[in-house]
C-alpha cells in the first residue's frame, strides 16, 4: 500500500505572524494521500483545511511560513522550497486547484479561450493551433456547449456553474497528477452542485487524478470521498474510509459534526448544535484541542494531546477515549438515532 503513497505530510507546522502575534495556524498535521483516491478533508471554517493544502502548492500568505514537518512529494521535501522558480515545477503541472469562487479566479479582461491557453501553452508546451484545439477539447470536456463561440467570450457572460466549469477546464488543461477541489461548489445552486461534483469525477476518471476535496458539506463528502480526513483546530483528529467515519466515527469531534446534520434531527426538539467555540491559536493549546467544546472529555484531555490509536489498518483517530484504560463511552449519534426510531 505505502508504495501507492502519492503525496505524504509528515508532522506539519505552520504559522502566521499578525501584528506581532504568532498564530499556529496547523499543528503537527500528518496525512498520506493515495494514488487515483478521492480523499475529503472536513471541518469547521477556521479549522486550517485550506491553509494546510495550500501548502502544497507554495500559496501560503506572505506572513505565513512552513515551522516544521515535511511534504514529500516524488521523493522530494516540498518545505525545502523557497523560489517561485522551485514552486512553478509544482504549482499547475503537478498539483493543480480548483478555488471556491471562480469569479475572483478568472481574469474578468481575458477572454476564456486566451485563459485556458495559457495553461495550455505553459504546461503541455502547445502552440498555435494545437494549443486552440486543446482549449476547444478541454471546453467540450467540461460540458461547456459551441465552445468555438465560448472561445471568445468573457467571464461575465457565462453563468456560476459555467464559470466554475472554466475553471475546472484550466486545471486540467495543466495536465496534474493531483487536483485539489477547494469548496468547489459552495458558491452554485443545489441542481448545479450535482453536476459540477459528476463532472469531477468524470474528469478524474479520464484523466486519472487524485482529487483532494476542502470541504464543511458533509453530503458533499458521502457522494464523493474514498476516506475522509477530519480537522480540528490546526491539526487532524480522525481519518478512516467514508464508511467507517460515518457509520463507526471515533473522536468526540466527529460525533459532534454528524449530530449537527439535519437528517439525525427528532421532531420537536431543536437541532444539535456544537457548544462553545474553537480555540483561539494565538495561545498554547494544551491536551486534546476540542475538550472544552466535548461534554465527554477526560481529565487527561486538558492536560496532555492524545496520540493516534489505530483501530484498523485504515482507521484511526486522536482521542484518549480509545485508550484501553478509558470509561466506555457511548456514541451520542446512535443514542440520537435510537431517539429517532422510538
Amino acid at each position: 500500500m505505502d508504495s501507492d503513497i502519492i503525496l505524504s505530510v509528515r508532522d506539519l507546522d505552520i504559522k502566521f505572524t499578525l501584528r506581532g502575534q504568532t498564530l499556529h495556524a496547523i499543528r503537527g498535521a500528518s496525512l498520506d494521500v493515495y494514488k487515483g483516491e478521492s480523499l475529503a478533508i472536513v471541518g469547521e471554517s477556521g479549522s486550517g483545511k485550506s491553509v494546510f493544502v495550500k501548502s502544497f502548492m507554495g500559496l501560503l500568505d506572505a506572513n505565513g511560513s512552513i515551522t516544521g514537518g515535511e511534504i514529500l512529494y516524488n521523493g522530494e521535501d516540498l518545505t525545502r522550497y523557497r523560489t517561485e522558480k522551485d514552486w512553478l515545477k509544482i504549482r499547475g503541472r503537478e498539483i493543480a486547484m480548483v478555488l471556491q469562487d471562480p469569479m475572483t479566479s478568472l481574469n474578468p479582461l481575458k477572454t476564456i479561450g486566451k485563459q485556458i491557453e495559457e495553461a495550455v501553452r505553459l504546461h503541455q508546451g502547445l502552440r498555435g493551433s494545437e494549443a486552440r484545439r486543446a482549449v476547444l477539447e478541454a471546453l467540450a470536456d467540461v460540458g461547456i456547449d459551441q465552445p468555438e463561440r465560448r472561445y471568445r467570450q468573457y467571464p461575465h457572460e457565462f453563468s456560476g456553474g459555467m464559470r466554475q466549469r472554466v475553471v475546472i477546464a484550466i486545471a486540467i488543461a495543466c495536465r496534474p497528477k493531483i487536483l485539489i477541489c477547494d469548496e468547489p461548489t459552495t458558491a452554485l445552486d443545489v441542481t448545479i452542485q450535482a453536476q459540477i461534483l459528476e463532472l469531477i469525477k468524470q474528469m478524474q476518471k479520464k484523466y486519472h487524478l487524485t482529487t483532494i476535496y476542502i470541504t464543511h458539506d458533509l453530503g458533499v463528502v458521502a457522494n464523493v470521498a474514498d476516506r475522509i480526513a477530519v480537522m480540528y483546530a490546526g491539526g487532524i483528529v480522525e481519518i478512516g474510509t467514508c464508511k467507517e467515519v460515518f457509520y463507526e466515527p471515533l473522536h468526540p469531534y466527529t460525533w459532534a459534526l454528524l449530530s449537527s446534520l439535519p437528517q439525525l434531527g427528532v421532531k420537536g426538539q431543536p437541532l444539535f448544535s456544537i457548544r462553545g467555540t474553537p480555540p483561539n491559536l494565538f495561545h498554547e493549546v494544551r491536551g486534546d484541542a476540542f475538550a472544552p467544546r466535548n461534554p465527554q472529555a477526560l481529565k487527561i484531555d486538558f492536560l496532555q494531546t492524545p496520540p493516534f490509536f489505530e483501530v484498523s489498518p485504515t482507521h484511526k483517530a486522536r482521542t484518549w477515549l480509545l485508550d484501553p484504560r478509558a470509561p466506555k463511552v457511548e456514541n451520542p449519534i446512535l443514542a440520537r438515532v435510537r431517539e429517532r426510531r422510538e
